[in-house]
């Protein structure tokens, strides 16, 4: 079996706060590192009432800081609200205080809405053609030190943080396969360009002196249980909060609830069908069943798993039951 990784968006349930999320995080890390899991990454996003990881950089320095062999990462980074520089500095300080563990996944999305990038850009207009050039930038601060540099990134400079692109559409297929970097396809919540993406990728890539060869890297979700019922059950909290934010009512992570998807409008079913097409539902049969079949679909060189799971003891319990059924 390929190896699998963890994405945590620190969710915020109904009836908790941020902080119980983000100690919820690390402990899901813990756990996953006994577990064997490769990496848990964590995602920026903001002004979101039920996610507590827009600090990403600091959340990641927590976690860190509680596990001692899993590669801790960004899953990702949206590079347009950032300076390069300062993305460079606060991994080269993550790398600096956890030599060999560190991941850097960037995307090109606000992670927000338009109010909220606004917010931390105070600038809308800037030209989204800048991603590539931000990216070669970032890759340019790890470089061992040369004499013509005028701006270092101290620490960042010389250190081996690997960047991987993160993308939903063909544009980061294009990057990735022209830098020679790893790609990570955010199948787990946009599906519809995953196959087209894959492939565009392997088609162009040019290898580099991070990667010789391409290396995709799949997001997918799994709500893992004791019987197909019971998992399914458990993914209704998932759908809740996509059927939310499509609507435009962000909120936290709300129970699950017992026929959800069968009382929504057709639409709204149609959406989540294509949301959970890339998800592993259920026993732990049905699971193992659900991911060889889309390995064998996708040719995937790692799963980035993720698992909106309302219970924290049944969110431990489904990573649990996954890496069982590959063990």
């Amino acid at each position: 079996m390929i190896p699998l990784s963890v994405l945590d968006l620190a969710p915020i349930a109904e009836g908790s706060d941020a902080g119980q999320a983000l100690r919820g995080a690390r402990e899901l890390a813990r756990h996953a590192e006994r577990l064997g899991y490769r990496r848990f990454w964590m995602a920026e996003h903001h002004s979101m009432p039920g996610i507590a990881s827009a600090a990403t950089a600091v959340a990641l320095a927590f976690v860190a800081e509680g596990t001692s062999r899993i590669r801790i990462g960004a899953g990702g980074i949206m590079l347009p609200n950032h300076s390069p520089l300062q993305v460079a500095e606060q991994f080269g300080t993550l790398a600096s205080l956890h030599p060999g563990r560190i991941d850097l996944g960037v995307g090109r999305a606000p992670g927000t809405d338009q109010a909220a990038a606004y917010a931390m850009r105070r600038n809308l207009a800037s030209d989204p053609d800048r991603f590539p050039s931000d990216v070669v930038e970032l890759i340019d601060y790890f470089r061992p030190a040369s004499p013509d540099r005028k701006v270092r990134a101290i620490p960042g400079e010389g250190l081996d943080v690997p960047v991987w692109i993160l993308g939903s559409s063909l544009f980061g297929a294009q990057l990735a396969a022209l830098l020679g970097l790893p790609y990570a396809f955010a199948s787990h919540f946009a599906p519809a360009q995953m196959m087209e993406a894959i492939q565009l990728y392997r088609d162009r890539f040019r290898p580099s002196g991070q990667l010789d060869r391409p290396y995709v890297m799949l997001g997918f979700n799994v709500f893992a249980a004791e019987t197909d019922a019971a998992g399914a059950l458990l993914a209704t909290s998932l759908q809740q909060a996509f059927v939310e934010l499509r609507s435009g009512r962000p909120g936290r992570l709300k129970p699950p609830i017992e026929g959800y998807s069968e009382a929504l409008p057709e639409p709204q079913r149609a959406a989540l069908d294509q949301l959970l097409s890339c998800a592993a539902i259920g026993s732990p049969a049905s699971v193992r069943s659900a991911i060889e079949a889309f390995v064998e679909r996708t040719g995937a060189d790692e799963l980035m798993v993720t698992s909106q799971i309302f219970d924290p003891r049944a969110r431990l319990r489904s990573f649990e039951i996954l890496a069982g059924c590959f063990a």
